[in-house]
């Protein structure tokens, strides 16, 4: 497309799954944060639990001061806690909103525009039921998210047979639980991401049309083909770099995402919308290259869209 980028997309960066040494809270939160809010390429920033308050405090401000976009990722938070908010066990689902209400305190804390998580596993006989404890969360956290201020909740569509076997899901459960979540409450939709295309069997159409109607936000990256075997490096929901051996995303397939995401009426010019890079280093790949990297492949895919 000859029209700038910047008309349609704010570009954003998960930086807790760029710099995977800060997912848990700690290492060099502050100083990969300040990198990411210096390069002017990135308008919009995700980031996690920061585990040090001075250090909070201070990400806050550096944050407030660079005019970045911020938005929260409670998704290694539940991940790292083997927490599940649609966990059968009404316990277990409890724990598990207990981090949901803690990250959306913190999220506010932050300043963060849009808050993300993800469902959990389930068994097939207990589906059902599955949902029903999923529409209970989504209807806990949004009621507490909106008594603090206008912050948006979005569910991001996961796998459901690779690798984190969640709930939703694939495209028309999806549809039905957001159809069904956003009548009750304003603030909920849906995020998408083209790493997980290939890990949920779908193309964009197939997976982004029956949704479009939700969607809220978008994330961009690579997956290794799911048909290849199970040892192959980066198996799973991995998120390496795109052009990664075995991977199943690059310039054809994100150039024909952003066509979608257009056609869909999430990406419109003159109202530009987040869509944020999920990349991660395989082994001792380093961080800025497989950064630099992420940003030339939406460069040449956004010529082709």
């Amino acid at each position: 497309m000859q029209e700038s980028m910047r008309n349609y997309i704010h570009a954003g960066l998960i930086h807790f799954m760029a710099f995977p040494a800060t997912t848990k809270g700690e290492g060099p939160v502050l100083e990969t944060i300040d990198r990411v809010a210096r390069d002017t390429y990135f308008d919009a920033i995700e980031i996690t639990h920061i585990a040090d308050a001075a250090v909070r405090s201070t990400v806050r401000d550096h944050l407030s001061q660079s005019a970045m976009r911020v938005y929260y990722g409670c998704q290694p938070r539940l991940l790292g806690a083997g927490a599940n908010v649609n966990a059968v066990d009404e316990d277990a689902r409890q724990a598990a909103m207990a981090i949901i209400r803690d990250g959306i305190d913190e999220a506010y804390a932050l300043g963060c525009l849009g808050f993300g998580f993800l469902s959990g596993k389930y068994k097939e006989e207990e589906k059902d039921q599955a949902y029903a404890q999923l529409m209970k969360s989504v209807n806990e956290m949004c009621d507490y998210a909106a008594a603090k201020g206008d912050m948006k909740v979005a569910l991001e569509v996961f796998d459901y047979d690779v690798d984190k076997c969640s709930l939703i899901g694939p495209a028309p459960l999806a549809r039905k639980f957001a159809e069904e979540a956003c009548a009750r409450n304003s603030n909920f939709g849906l995020m998408v991401d083209l790493s997980h295309l290939p890990l949920l069997h779908e193309g964009p159409e197939e997976s982004l049309v029956p949704v479009a109607p939700y969607i809220i936000h978008a994330h961009i990256g690579n997956a290794v083909r799911p048909e290849l075997p199970s040892e192959t490096p980066a198996y799973g929901d991995a998120h390496p770099r795109f052009g990664f051996p075995g991977g199943a995303n690059n310039v054809k397939e994100l150039a024909e995402f952003l066509r979608v995401l257009i056609q869909v009426g999430y990406l419109k010019k003159g109202a530009p919308r987040t869509v944020s890079f999920e990349v991660k280093p395989f082994g001792d790949e380093d961080p800025e290259m497989v950064i630099a990297n992420a940003k030339r492949t939406l460069n040449a895919a956004w010529e082709l869209v």
